[in-house]
């Protein structure tokens, strides 16, 4: 598969927009990670894709910018490794707290590199985007979707149903002339991000008492913005100095830049009340000196918004309907990251669909949950048990300060906490999922 040339003119930018088909084999909602990804597999394969996308490139979103090295693969399977040649590369994760710093180098790993990237989405998602076009996916830019059209007697699903109702076609509107269209498919694949109101539609909801993220960042200068580290800071205090349950980030990118977030992570509401703006500013000064961040070093305004995790929202499968990334709440509740998820679930969600274009039809969407569950399930259960464990200030604080005074400890975390343990051999990560795994299994019911 030949890599992206990143410096090549890009159609998305520069082409007229593609008309509105009537129909498409597989229509796509949402070109952000887990969409396009979605597209650019199945147009890889030779099936009719189209993608709606709201925006159009390149647009922001809020997000810490941080690629993993479970991103990095997906990227470098899609031809899209040499495309971050000119990105900024770090090392791994510097964590902080109590006064401590512990610098952890992503482990070595059979199948992810032992490397990250710093790329804003205003660059990626293009990127990815124009990836699934050069595939020969149909991408309709600044185009909204507006309401499903359901199959004759179907109806949006109720409060704990198992599937999502049966759909034939999609009504969407371009913005820039307000041209309204309906457009039919065999399959749906919601990939609208959190908002997700096409889900909602069809009666997806969150699972209100599992853990709900909520993030503020912004944009500074620094003289610090090429640190080989990503950094990470476990301790952080609102104005009046009490410890709240998240953490703070500070991401380099490499060009004068670094990306700062505050994000909680929390369980049962309790950073209700908690306002992120006030606590970026406290991170802000409560930062270290090297990185030179004041209100005065921003480069515009913070945003925000919140983060569904570990697999929160269902029915997430319908008879020709699917969820992925951020819409099925697929962020890893350990750390925040919904990068790599939306690749990885929109690969599995083009892999399910594919099967069904070649004639296994619904049984294949039907296998959908069975294989997220396969590939997260388990391990996203530790992860909201261990949400709601640091949610309590005391335990967190415990948690914390226990870590920081163990490398080999913290090292384990990373590995746990990266989703990066490895299937061929048991270590000090390995191990320390099983303990907490353990821990889970006889906690309360998540």
């Amino acid at each position: 598969m030949a890599p992206v040339d990143p410096q090549a003119a890009s159609p998305l930018l520069d082409d007229p927009d593609p008309p509105i088909p009537d129909r498409s084999q597989v229509l796509v909602v949402g070109a952000g990670p887990a969409g396009s990804a979605c597209a650019f597999w199945l147009a890889q394969a030779g099936w009719q894709v189209t993608v709606v996308e709201r925006k159009r490139f390149p647009r922001a979103k809020t997000c810490g910018d941080g690629l993993t090295p479970r991103s990095v693969r997906q990227l470098a399977d899609m031809g899209l490794e040499g495309a971050l040649d000119g990105a900024h590369r770090y090392r791994g994760l510097r964590a902080c707290a109590y006064g401590l710093e512990l610098e952890l180098p992503w482990p070595s790993h059979p199948t992810f590199p032992s490397e990250g990237y710093v790329v804003t989405r205003y660059d990626l998602d293009r990127l990815v985007a124009e990836r699934a076009r050069q595939a020969g996916a149909t991408v309709l830019q600044g185009t909204e979707a507006l309401e499903p059209v359901l199959a004759d007697g179907q109806q949006p699903a109720e409060a704990g149903a198992r599937t999502l109702p049966r759909c034939r076609a999609l009504r969407v509107r371009r913005a820039a002339t307000g041209e309204t269209a309906t457009i039919g498919f065999d399959y749906l694949v919601l990939a609208e991000g959190a908002n997700a109101r096409v889900a909602r539609a069809l009666g997806a909801q969150r699972e209100r008492r599992w853990p709900l993220g909520l993030a503020l960042r912004g944009y500074y200068r620094s003289p610090a913005h090429d640190e080989p580290f990503i950094e990470s800071h476990l301790d952080i205090r609102d104005a009046s100095g009490a410890v709240v349950p998240g953490y703070g980030w500070i991401f380099p990118l490499g060009d004068g830049r670094v990306n700062v977030g505050v994000g909680l992570l929390s369980a049962e509401g309790r950073w209700r009340g908690v306002n992120t703006t006030r606590l970026l500013d406290a991170f802000l000064a409560q930062a270290p000196a090297r990185w030179q961040l004041s209100p005065d070093a921003a480069l515009g305004q913070a945003t925000g918004g919140k983060l569904p995790m570990g697999l929160s929202i269902a029915p997430r499968v319908g008879p020709n309907v699917l969820l992925a990334g951020d819409a099925m709440g697929a962020i890893n509740p350990f750390n925040g990251e919904g990068i790599a998820y939306g690749y990885e679930t929109g690969r599995l969600a083009a892999a399910v669909v594919a099967e069904a274009l070649a004639g296994a039809g619904e049984a294949a969407l039907a296998s959908y949950e069975d294989r997220l569950q396969a590939a997260y399930g388990h391990y996203y259960r530790v992860a909201r048990d261990f949400v709601r464990l640091i949610s309590h200030p005391r335990a967190m604080q415990v948690c914390v300060r226990t870590g920081m005074h163990s490398r080999p400890l913290m090292a384990a975390l990373l590995r746990v906490m990266a989703n990066l343990l490895r299937p061929d051999r048991l270590g000090a990560g390995e191990a320390t999922y099983a303990v907490a795994a353990a821990l889970a299994a006889v906690g309360p019911g998540s």
